[in-house]
């Protein structure tokens, strides 16, 4: 398929993608600016597609291990190049699905579940639709799954439409996650938050919170806030 040679932050990393179908926006690049990594830690990401949060959560921390889970195999292969142009020696990808996850422990998990329900209409793009639309349950699967390869008090960090805030929560808190903390993106001052970004810990009993969030737009384009997110890879406030 073909592919587009582009970036992110502003140019700071380089960054290939399919031309049509299924392309990336500002959703990977935050989940990336929320994730608590340090040097030295190990993260996996579910449903990576052609790398895009990896990348970015490498460029802020250095010295991470990373690993991203994609069903599509040529999405797979596309991450692998993403992270092999941009010099991540200790990055890669894998062909698999998030609801079996490797047989290893990550410090961090991280991902951007299909979110669209069997109420919506599928696109006619089958990667699109494979990265958008979710069968009755699967957020729950994931993180059942996916929390069988975090470490004891790893976190694990998720972006998602608001309107599905009950549903993340309750699947967290079965899957065992305490001191949950929920980040409203709002699209402008005053306006409802159309994403969240929620994120647990592993076995934790610290009380959850409710942060600021983070207002994407005014008046003159991009706050200063989201462009040092969005443009200088700064990490939100978690």
């Amino acid at each position: 398929m073909k592919t587009t040679e582009g970036t992110l932050l502003d140019g700071k990393i380089r960054y290939r993608q399919f031309a049509a179908g299924h392309r990336s926006g500002f959703e990977p690049v935050l989940l990336a600016a929320a994730v608590p990594a340090k040097p030295g830690e190990s993260v996996l990401e579910a449903g990576t597609g052609a790398g895009a949060a990896l990348l970015c959560l490498a460029h802020r921390v250095p010295g991470l291990t990373g690993l991203g889970l994609e069903i599509d195999p040529v999405l797979t292969d596309l991450a692998t190049e993403n992270f092999k142009i941009n010099g991540l020696e200790t990055f890669s990808a894998i062909t698999a699905d998030a609801a079996h996850p490797p047989d290893q422990k990550f410090d961090h998990i991280l991902a951007n579940p299909p979110w669209h329900g069997a109420a919506s209409t599928n696109s006619p793009d089958a990667i699109r639709a494979l990265a958008h639309h979710a069968p009755p349950g699967l957020l729950s699967e994931w993180l059942a799954a996916l929390t069988k390869a975090l470490k004891p008090e790893g976190s694990i960090t998720l972006i998602l439409p608001a309107a599905a805030l009950s549903e993340a929560a309750t699947a967290l808190r079965a899957a065992r996650h305490g001191a949950l903390a929920l980040f409203p993106l709002w699209p402008r001052a005053g306006r409802p938050a159309n994403q969240i970004i929620i994120a647990g810990r592993k076995g934790s009993k610290t009380q959850d919170k409710i942060l600021p969030g983070l207002i994407l737009h005014g008046e003159q384009g991009l706050t200063p806030a989201a462009e040092a997110v969005l443009r200088h890879g700064a990490g939100l406030a978690f």
